[in-house]
């Protein structure tokens, strides 16, 4: 299998049939941009209060945010990349708060289901590398997600 998702609920709220949105977008994510065979990703679900936490302690931001991603294969300063067979490579984890997923559907008026993978599949390209600093990596990454989820069949 192209990729291996660790699922993490800690607020007991995400239905069978969003696990299967989210895996399956994570799937044609990694097709589409051609991830190694085997490759790792954890997604978690939380809170509000959770995420705020998680963006106050990592990014100096002390309110709730939609979607967190950490790669773990990013090389920090002094780190030394380990270099071997057979060891999966790891992107690292997406932390998605599900009651500003549900918040922002009501908001942007489309189904929970669509913010959901939207979140998903925007976190996924973060540890892929994708960023949106410039307008131009903006328009790059939103242009991505869009086709990515078009294609799914999540449409605004």
């Amino acid at each position: 299998m192209r990729l291996e998702i660790d699922f993490n609920d800690e607020i007991g709220e995400v239905k069978d049939d969003e696990y299967k949105i989210v895996q399956e977008l994570l799937m044609l994510t990694a097709e589409k941009e051609d991830v190694e065979e085997g490759t790792e990703v954890s997604v978690t679900f939380v809170d509000n209060d959770r995420i705020q936490e998680i963006n106050r302690e990592y990014r100096d931001k002390d309110q709730p945010t939609d979607v967190i991603s950490f790669a773990m294969e990013e090389m920090g300063e002094g780190e030394i990349a380990i270099i071997g067979e057979d060891i999966p490579k790891v992107l690292g984890d997406i932390i998605i708060s599900i009651p500003r997923a549900k918040e922002q559907a009501d908001d942007y008026g489309h189904s929970f289901a669509r913010e959901l993978g939207f979140l998903a599949v925007h976190g996924f390209l973060h540890l892929l590398g994708y960023d949106h600093m410039t307008k131009e990596d903006e328009e790059k990454m939103f242009s991505r997600q869009k086709d990515i989820l078009e294609e799914y069949g999540l449409e605004r």
